[in-house]
């Protein structure tokens, strides 16, 4: 148990139950209701209320005359309603004029409004509201202020503190936060709250405690620093951002050494498959795959499992490096099992496995969903005995039916786009001779190394950060749509010359349906201008069989030009397409628009990417295309695009449930992340019984299930 610094017990007091342990059900006004609307936001606790911090603050300690307003500001003012109405058109709206002490007036505009509003908004009532200042058509405006009537006798007196305002959720509205937090803060007179971090790593950054820190963020006293609050660079925050990132480094050590615990098949192998594939290629290995290639066969020969993140730009050599590994395992007689997130994936990496692998007498079993009945079952059964030595697919890998002999390895490829809880049942389907599977992770999605010491601590990473040899640079360019006849000969021109092309269809709307629409519609205006050129159209709701057979056609050379969705941006390796046509590449982040860039300049011959986009552009869209354009390393695009997006949005970690930070900033916090790692080691080498309340306070069962 961790215990607040410097604190007494005393034997003869009454118990008092932890912050921790008690529930939000303990505060005031929270009934069934109101806790089912906090546990979605991960709130069981009164300790968990006290974490969820505001997002941003308000200044409402000083009022604001009218005259002074100024656009864009948020503003405390009070006024008399000199008039009031209802205006109708479109957006029917309740209107309320107000005047200050001198003869300017104010808009209070509400376009949701109920019947006592119209009762007691009346010509002659004084009003205090906050709001932001619009420029509306005929004077400023205020569109659906807070407001509270000043009635003879009311209080005149303004916050004596910033007003903060904290993430919300469905039917919780900033007041009722204000009143719950309020409680938590109060319950913190009386009952300690567990500080988890040693003093050696605290008491030289001259922070605030635990407990202070805490009261600080949730009600800032007048003199504090707004922009400081806002950016998050308060030493409150800095002093829980530190905690949080500890916590990580803490669960991602213990794993590890958990881990170093487990046996694993030894597969060194005799080599022989390897030397066989090494010798029918048409190129050598660059340095940096023989480095990679390298490391992971050390791994594979050792008695503990391997667990390696291998990163690689677009067209670095994954895949090679992936097969030397898998023919490793089989040579030492184990089974190795691929995982792919998506069956096109899953096809492209058959497709390459096979043409490596069948001159070796290996055929890559593939299973995905939709095998069924028969086929299915014959396909178990050759897993189960053992026939299967390598076996490929999606998420069907890791149902309850499927059983393997002896697997001995487990490649995981696009690691992030799966969930925790898929890629941890398939690490538990053993390992070959008892023990757990050696596990390979590969990411196409280049992680900056500041964000992999935060992130994957408990894992060995390999970086392949070599081009293959023959390969030239893809010149990126950025057109407005406004020029698309021009795009579109060039595009003839291209297969004129025997060359290939995607043209990619993007839209702001997630829906598949409507992309696969404007797919379909922008294929269609192109069979109509490309008279001769051979078209084909591949999306999300295709049969995976007709997938299949027009990426196949593509890539014999049997179409010319290929129109996809975003599915492309895994789809086929082929060489001889050198153009590549963006549309509205402002919707998409800097990593997938060089995932989809990367479809092309797989071979000798110059290829160009077009990013046809639509004007006028907002400031951060000119950046990113503007970033994509000059820019042709992935690590160097990566760390552009955590910077402006964020980890969680880069990684894809809110949809797929790995570590999600609730305060600490990988990239905001990057100076923090060393500290984190020292007192990390501090907790388990001196400490180690603060390293349980700690991952429980800011992890709570994640931890159960590691992050790869």
């Amino acid at each position: 148990m961790c215990a607040a610094p410097g604190s007494a017990t005393d034997p003869a007091a009454p118990a008092v139950q932890a912050l921790s342990e008690m529930p939000v059900q303990r505060l005031e006004r929270v009934g069934p209701r109101v806790a089912e609307r906090l546990a979605k936001l991960g709130i069981r606790t009164v300790q968990d209320l006290l974490f969820h911090l505001p997002i941003r603050y308000q200044d409402r300690t000083r009022l604001v005359s009218i005259a002074e307003l100024q656009v864009g500001e948020e503003a405390l003012v009070e006024g008399e309603i000199t008039e009031v109405g209802l205006s109708g058109g479109a957006r029917r709206s309740f209107k309320v004029w107000l005047r200050g002490d001198q003869v300017d007036g104010l808009l209070l505009r509400f376009f949701h409004y109920a019947r006592h509003q119209l009762q007691t908004l009346k010509p002659g009532v004084r009003v205090r509201c906050y709001g932001e200042v619009r420029q509306g058509p005929s004077s400023l405006e205020m569109v659906h202020p807070e407001y509270r009537i000043q009635s003879d006798g009311a209080d005149a007196s303004v916050e004596q503190r910033l007003t903060p305002l904290y993430p919300s959720t469905e039917g919780l509205q900033q007041a009722s936060w204000r009143g719950l937090t309020d409680q938590a803060l109060a319950r913190l007179e009386h009952t300690s709250l567990r500080e988890c971090l040693p003093p050696e790593i605290t008491r030289p950054m001259g922070w605030p405690t635990l407990l202070d820190s805490l009261r600080f963020l949730h009600r800032p006293p007048l003199d504090a620093d707004l922009d400081d609050l806002l950016q998050r660079r308060h030493p409150a925050f800095q002093r829980l951002a530190l905690e949080e990132l500890v916590a990580h480094q803490v669960s991602l050590r213990r794993q590890r050494l958990a881990q170093g615990a487990i046996q694993a098949p030894r597969l060194a192998g005799d080599g022989r498959l390897r030397a066989s594939l090494l010798q029918s290629l048409p190129f050598r290995l660059t340095k940096a795959q023989e480095r990679v290639v390298a490391e992971i066969s050390a791994d594979l020969a050792a008695e503990r499992p391997m667990r390696r993140l291998l990163q690689g730009d677009v067209g670095a050599g994954k895949t090679l490096v992936a097969a030397l590994a898998a023919l490793q395992a089989i040579e030492a007689g184990a089974q190795v099992a691929l995982m792919a997130p998506t069956e096109l994936l899953s096809e492209q990496h058959r497709r390459g496995f096979a043409s490596w692998l069948t001159p070796l007498a290996i055929e890559p079993v593939w299973l995905v969903g939709r095998h069924k009945g028969r086929e299915r079952a014959r396909l178990l059964e050759r897993i189960a005995n053992g026939e299967a030595r390598l076996v490929m697919g999606t998420h069907a890998l890791f149902q309850d039916d499927v059983e393997f002999a002896e697997l001995g390895l487990v490649i995981i490829d696009e690691q992030h786009r799966f969930g925790v809880h898929q890629r941890m049942r398939l690490r538990e389907k053993g390992g070959a001779g008892g023990g757990a599977p050696h596990q390979l992770i590969m990411t196409a999605t280049p992680i900056p190394r500041s964000l992999a010491m935060t992130l994957y601590a408990d894992l060995d990473l390999s970086v392949i950060d070599e081009r293959p040899p023959g390969r030239t640079p893809i010149v990126t360019v950025a057109v407005p749509d406004t020029r698309r006849d021009e795009v579109i000969e060039r595009v003839r021109e291209a297969c004129v010359q025997g060359r290939q092309a995607y043209w990619v269809c993007t839209l702001i709307d997630e829906s598949e349906v409507l992309e696969c629409q404007a797919a379909e519609e922008t294929a269609r205006q192109l069979a109509e201008r490309l008279v001769g050129v051979r078209l084909g159209l591949v999306h999300g709701r295709l049969k995976a069989a007709e997938r299949e057979s027009l990426m196949v056609a593509f890539a014999a050379g049997e179409l010319d030009v290929l129109v996809a969705t975003t599915v492309i941006e895994v789809g086929v390796d082929v060489p001889n397409a050198s153009l590549m046509i963006i549309e509205n590449p402002e919707r998409l982040g800097l990593a997938q628009l060089h995932q989809l860039r990367g479809r092309v300049g797989r071979g000798s011959v110059q290829s160009h990417c077009v990013l046809l986009y639509h004007p006028p552009l907002s400031a951060q869209a000119r950046e990113r295309l503007g970033i994509i354009r000059l820019a042709e390393s992935g690590f160097e695009i990566a760390e552009r695009d955590l910077a402006m997006r964020g980890a969680g949005e880069v990684l894809g970690t809110r949809q797929t449930g790995a570590i999600q930070f609730r305060i600490a900033d990988p990239v905001r916090d990057q100076d923090l992340v060393a500290l984190a790692q020292r007192g990390a080691d501090l907790i388990l080498a001196q400490y180690p019984e603060l390293a349980t309340p700690l991952i429980e306070r800011w992890l709570g069962t994640r931890e159960l299930y590691g992050y790869v």
